[in-house]
């Protein structure tokens, strides 16, 4: 993987790319004028990290959209949740104020950012992701991104984000040490015509979820354990999930 800069960067822009890219083991190039798909051609690597001032973005030669952090829905969630509306999930789950949260399946973010403004400045959410590219765009986003909303930026920046495998930490965990534990893994069957999934489909983990993990959450939840997946997927079944159904036409939120 190659990492670089935007055109003329900054000092901090510059000691910021170095250390990302030894963080992922890439190739630091400096941008020299060169088009991206120039540097891509030149080091015959199609997967480029872009470092700017305001974000990061990762581009694959297989897709055409770069992935970057946005909050996208996630914003318009939480502008919900100050007006007093209610979030499906949020509800599903009983999370409150002071809970701890962990995000088996950080993915882009969103989800983990819902749970850290609905849990508030005596909560906490520990975000996991195990594929390395997606962990430091997503992690450096919730860092560095703005809103108009300074409540919306707090929350993200309370976020621990942690690249960790959920089996593993989930295996290492005490019993009733957190609230509520949750999965949003990659559907079994995509969603093809979903444009915004594009980006990370070259960098997700697509592993399915184990039993022994479902029970190790439950062992470690103090609340409730939830999966998201599709509606038609059989996976609720397998792994001993209630079906709750959600106004959404896509998808379903579980407890």
């Amino acid at each position: 993987m190659i990492v670089t800069t935007a055109h003329r960067p900054a000092d901090a822009v510059l000691a910021r790319a170095e250390g990302l890219a030894r963080e992922l083991g890439a190739r630091l190039v400096a941008r020299r004028g060169r088009t991206l798909r120039q540097l891509m051609e030149h080091y015959r690597d199609p997967r480029l990290l872009v470092v700017s001032d305001k974000e990061l973005r990762y581009y694959d030669g297989d897709t055409e959209t770069p992935l970057y952090f946005h909050p996208s829905m996630a914003f318009v969630r939480v502008k919900r949740l100050r007006n007093g509306e209610p979030d499906p999930m949020i509800e599903l789950s009983g999370c409150e104020p002071g809970d701890s949260v962990l995000d088996c399946t950080a993915g882009l973010g969103s989800d983990a950012l819902v749970f850290s403004y609905a849990a508030g400045q005596s909560g906490r959410v520990t975000a996991l992701e195990s594929e390395p590219v997606l962990h430091v765009v997503v992690r450096e986003g919730w860092k560095h991104y703005e809103t108009d909303l300074p409540d919306a930026n707090e929350a993200m920046r309370r976020i621990d984000a942690r690249l960790a495998d959920h089996r593993e930490y989930l295996a290492a965990l005490p019993d009733d040490s957190v609230d509520i534990v949750y999965f949003d893994p990659m559907f079994r069957e995509p969603v093809y015509e979903s444009s915004a999934l594009e980006p990370i489909r070259p960098v997700a983990n697509y592993g399915s979820l184990e039993r022994e993990t479902v029970g190790h959450a439950i062992r470690v939840a103090r609340k409730c354990v939830m999966m998201k997946e599709s509606r038609t997927s059989d996976e609720f079944e397998r792994l001993g999930f209630e079906r709750c159904p959600v106004k959404k036409r896509r998808k379903s939120v579980m407890e």
